[in-house]
């Protein structure tokens, strides 16, 4: 048996119709899974969902807002519907960010963040887990932040949002992981996109900045991510559950 298979896994990714989600779905798909991508954009998602197929994977879209909390339980049947079965890993990867100083930051902007990153990723994680806990198999990942070990200015919402994540993995991770229910979190570095590119040309001395405190004196890609949601989810790492890896080229113990 191949270790790092997902053969027979029922993956739904969440925020997957670009950027890091839209990597992991490729990756879990490679690696054998059944993949569910959900975001906003129709059309998006049925792209993705067309390179996924075209590259040998099994892929279904399912278009759904992650911070409408009260729809998450009627995804949990159309996942079935389209799948033919539960999901047994889900990635908790939708997440939005907002720069602004701690003191203009209003109650109205805190709550939006915090109603994305943080309640409904719980949201969907209390929804998935049901099948996972009576099936006695399943692995839920979240996607944390370099937000969520070091201080950041200008990001005090998203940064306590993903703090917040941390909390929701170890929790979740006592109470579930007696079914048989693993529950990790991955911190992504500074990691290259076409956002982050176009924000480091505006401010090369923040880039400098980063890299300079990089030891790998680089930045992440999408994949970097991507094969470690690999491993978690996969029956290489059923013996870990509550932590969180930092996937950064060393910045968050780097001097």
């Amino acid at each position: 048996m191949n270790p790092f298979s997902l053969q027979n896994e029922i993956a739904l990714i969440t925020g997957a119709s670009s950027g890091l989600g839209l990597a992991t779905a490729h990756a879990l798909a490679q690696a054998g899974a059944t993949v569910l991508l959900t975001a906003r954009r129709e059309n998006l998602l049925n792209d993705a969902v067309a390179a996924i197929t075209a590259a040998g994977g099994k892929a279904h879209a399912l278009v759904h807002d992650a911070a409408d909390l009260p729809s998450i339980p009627d995804l949990l049947p159309r996942a079935i519907k389209a799948a033919g079965t539960a999901p047994t890993i889900l990635i908790n990867n939708a997440g939005i960010n907002m720069k602004k100083p701690a003191l203009d930051t209003s109650d109205e902007d805190f709550a939006r963040i915090h109603l994305t990153n943080t309640a409904a990723a719980f949201a969907l994680s209390r929804t998935f887990a049901k099948p996972m806990v009576e099936q006695k198999r399943g692995s839920i990942l979240f996607i944390a932040s370099m937000a969520s070990l070091f201080g950041i200015p200008g990001v005090v919402a998203y940064s306590s949002s993903k703090s917040a994540t941390l909390g929701l993995v170890r929790t979740l991770a006592v109470e579930l992981s007696p079914h048989n229910v693993r529950v990790n979190a991955i911190a992504p570095g500074w990691i290259e996109t076409a956002m982050s590119k176009t924000a480091f040309a505006n401010d090369p001395a923040r880039a400098e900045k980063i890299l300079s405190r990089t030891p790998m004196h680089r930045l992440g890609t999408p994949t970097d991510i991507a094969l470690a949601a690999v491993y978690l989810s996969s029956p290489a790492a059923n013996f870990i559950t509550g932590t969180c890896l930092p996937i950064d080229g060393g910045i968050s113990i780097g001097f």
